[in-house]
């Protein structure tokens, strides 16, 4: 099981290029306001937690990876 998610994942899912970047930004976003984990805060990182982008999505991602 993956415990972290990028743009690419969520295109796989069936998202368009944009709405899984804004996802993955939204998410970065969170992490760095809400956790307060600056290391988000970098432009270049496209990881993020699974469980955020599942909390911003409301749906939970498929565990086969």
């Amino acid at each position: 099981m993956k415990y972290l998610v990028c743009k690419e994942d969520l295109k796989k899912l069936g998202y368009k290029e944009h709405t899984a970047s804004s996802i993955i930004k939204q998410a970065k976003i969170f992490m760095v306001y809400n956790r307060n984990i600056p290391f988000y805060k970098n432009r270049r990182l496209g990881l993020v937690p699974r469980d955020v982008v599942e909390s911003l999505i409301g749906v939970k991602l498929d565990d086969k990876e």
